[in-house]
């Protein structure tokens, strides 16, 4: 990474495509090797809440959010520290910076040893699924990587939760981190419109499959692939995200169990109707997202 090369790297949420925060040409690359789009900011990793001040200005709701979730999957929108070494390009030109300490100790390790922000957006191909995974990983990005680190399956196997907090505080993007737990902390969450830019993971379709999604599915059609949640049908291309209903259980199967259903060419991919409680409003943000239908 010192040297501006790219490192597929694991996490606890997804694998990440990581790169110095502070190379433009590094970052650069990040955008060539996704086929993203340069206004969709990437997320710096740190290796503590104090790097995280380095290159934000933490608010009093943002020191209390990182007191409770770092090291986590929760990702805070906070405006940009003066002097701080996240370059332009990976902030998509705005004047805030997206920020997080992810927990899982292979991460925390090349974080520590590297000393600097890291920008590490999901391992994919913009829009594809992203990948929980090495092996997913591998198969997506891996021919842009130097080096890539075996972390096991990732353990929440959902991108971060990330929250604004610049005038008020807004969610933008749902995970792990629910909205009830964070509302305990700071109140009421505004909606995201107002900043829904300065996140990463808002393309109106994304985490999208080859095949068509379908979502709210009382089972499969013919030649469609079914994700289950709960009882499921027996015979057919049926893939459970959970047995018993276990909304955990389904966020971290969802990105591999859309890789595996795919994989085996359906004419579509239907998906059983998912709680939106809690973890489910994450669930389904990223259904939604994946066919197609959040503008």
């Amino acid at each position: 990474m010192r040297e501006g090369r790219l490192v597929i790297l694991p996490t606890e949420t997804v694998y990440g495509l990581a790169a110095d925060a502070g190379n433009p040409r590094a970052v650069a690359a990040v955008y060539a090797a996704k086929g993203r789009p340069a206004f969709n900011p990437l997320i710096a990793h740190v290796a503590s809440v104090e790097a995280a001040r380095e290159i934000a200005v933490l608010s009093p709701d943002a020191e209390i959010l990182a007191a409770a979730f770092w090291p986590g999957p929760l990702t805070l929108v906070l405006p940009v520290q003066p002097g701080g070494r996240v370059c332009d390009l990976a902030r998509a030109g705005l004047d805030t910076v997206a920020v997080r300490v992810p927990a899982h100790p292979l991460a925390r390790a090349v974080l520590e040893a590297f000393g600097g922000p890291v920008a590490a957006p999901s391992a994919n191909r913009s829009g594809r699924p992203s990948p929980t995974t090495l092996a997913a990983a591998m198969a997506e990005t891996g021919d842009e990587a130097a080096i890539a680190l075996d972390g096991g399956p990732c353990e929440v196997g959902l991108e971060s939760t990330v929250v604004s907090l610049l005038d008020q505080p807004r969610l933008l993007r749902p995970g792990r981190v629910t909205r009830g737990e964070i509302e305990t902390l700071v109140g009421p969450l505004a909606e995201a419109e107002a900043d829904a830019r300065r996140s990463p993971g808002r393309l109106t379709r994304h985490y999208a499959p080859e095949a068509p999604v379908r979502l709210e599915a009382d089972g499969p059609r013919p030649g469609e692939a079914f994700l289950a949640f709960g009882p499921a049908p027996a015979g057919g291309e049926v893939l459970n995200l959970s047995p018993t209903g276990d909304l955990v259980e389904a966020a971290a199967n969802l990105f591999s169990f859309l890789r595996e259903a795919d994989r085996r060419g359906p004419s579509g991919i239907a998906v059983a109707p998912i709680p939106e409680a809690g973890l489910g409003e994450a669930i389904n943000d990223r259904l939604r997202r994946a066919a197609g239908a959040i503008g």
